[in-house]
């Protein structure tokens, strides 16, 4: 046993890592709408699926990308979820041929909203932990439950502690 905190077992994303992760998540997802193989749209989980989305949007030649704003998390405390900006409803429908993408599905509980919204949407992270994999149709990469994942967008550069020792 350790007397390291929770989030010190930590994932540490660069971002040349996210823009590789999610190039071969838009490659995962090529081919895969309703229409053809295409999709309608892209709605980007903010503020983690901002920057997967984009570089989805952009390998996939998908041109209508919108938002939904969920807040689940205070710092790193777990909230309520709650939406605080919807994408534009008319679009939407019940969410068939739109992609719903996110850096990461934690307990699910965020998309567990989205699915209530859209549930014909196709959602998919980058990363997943086993709690929260159920609710995606696709993500690369899965991590640990008790793994926390820092991303670029949380990061500035500092010592860090080693894993075991102080030498």
């Amino acid at each position: 046993m350790t007397d390291r905190l929770p989030h010190e077992k930590g994932f540490h994303i660069s971002w040349d890592q996210i823009h590789r992760d999610s190039r071969a998540l838009a490659w995962r997802l090529d081919g895969k709408g309703p229409d053809d193989g295409t999709w309608k749209a892209i709605v980007a989980i903010t503020r983690g699926g901002m920057a997967p989305a984009m570089i989805i949007a952009r390998e996939l030649d998908i041109r209508t990308v919108d938002t939904i704003s969920i807040k689940s998390y205070d710092h790193q405390k777990r909230s309520e979820a709650k939406v605080l900006k919807a994408p534009n409803a008319d679009m939407m429908g019940d969410g068939t041929g739109i992609l719903i993408i996110d850096d990461l599905v934690d307990t699910g509980k965020t998309l567990e909203v989205v699915k209530e919204l859209y549930p014909n949407a196709h959602i998919a992270t980058v990363y997943a932990k086993p709690k929260g994999r159920p609710m995606v149709n696709s993500f690369i990469t899965e991590v640990s439950q008790d793994t926390w994942i820092f991303f670029p967008w949380d990061m500035a550069l500092q010592y860090v502690q080693p894993y075991r020792g102080n030498d």
